[in-house]
């Protein structure tokens, strides 16, 4: 596929997405949003692919939403903003197969709601991230009020949202907002490395043990069991079940085939 902000290449059924303005920090407008929804729509079609990977050109993941393309704006036009960038992230979240954010730099505002749309995240040693919008008058608009204290708890959360701190890797991996972080030379090879560990396991039981994590954030936990249950029988009626049980009895490797 063609973009103007973003490049899209597949490897061994992983598709890596990178978004490309790098004189902006690659800041996020709705061309850029519009480009997002249209990968991983390819993403979702495409049966070569298995596993994407969003990661950013240059100093930055993605610095935010663009201030500029934002800063005459009404507050109609504001709201219609947040809508269409909620809309996406959550298509981006909901997806059937795996998102890895490999965050190499700023993940700021939008681009940190963006990051923590994905399924996880790893971060460079370089990395930053923050929910700086209180210096510009405004609130989180893409999701980061709802997303944030699922991940670091509704304190962390108050406390990123209200001061507007931007902090290191190291203090986003201690808080629950990233999963790894490693060297800035080995982030795209640790991704990578991730999305084929993914990738080797059953594609079917990977998509619903997604479905399931994704449904337990939105309910309580009687209702989300009975939820497991349900998708949990699903998978037991697969074919790369059979196939994973008996490889493991004969103690081979499994040969799943997403059926």
């Amino acid at each position: 596929m063609k973009c103007l902000h973003l490049e899209f290449q597949v490897e061994e059924n992983i598709a890596v997405i990178t978004i490309s303005r790098e004189k902006v920090l690659n800041a996020l407008n709705n061309d850029v949003i519009d480009e997002l929804k249209q990968a991983f729509e390819e993403v979702e079609r495409r049966e070569d692919i298995g596993c994407a990977i969003l990661t950013g050109v240059g100093r930055a993941f993605a610095a935010g939403a663009d201030i500029d393309a934002m800063s005459n704006m009404s507050g109609t036009e504001g709201r219609a903003t947040a809508i269409h960038g909620q809309k996406v992230f959550t298509y981006i979240e909901s997806l059937s197969k795996p998102v890895i954010a490999a965050v190499n730099g700023f993940a700021l505002g939008g681009g940190c709601e963006l990051a923590m749309s994905c399924d996880m995240r790893i971060a460079a040693q370089g990395a930053k991230f923050g929910q700086p919008e209180v210096n510009l008058g405004i609130i989180p608009g893409y999701g980061g009020t709802q997303r944030l204290p699922r991940l670091v708890g509704k304190g962390m959360a108050k406390y990123l949202c209200l001061t507007g701190e931007i902090i290191r890797a190291d203090e986003a991996l201690r808080i629950g907002l990233v999963e790894k972080v490693v060297a800035n030379e080995d982030l795209l090879e640790e991704a990578k490395k991730v999305a084929r560990m993914i990738l080797s396991k059953a594609p079917l039981a990977v998509t619903y043990a997604k479905a399931a994590i994704n449904y337990s954030t939105d309910t309580d936990l009687v209702s989300g069991i009975a939820y497991e249950a349900e998708i949990y029988t699903s998978s037991f009626l697969t074919e790369d079940r059979r196939e994973g049980m008996t490889a493991f009895l004969e103690k081979r490797q499994a040969n799943f085939k997403g059926k």
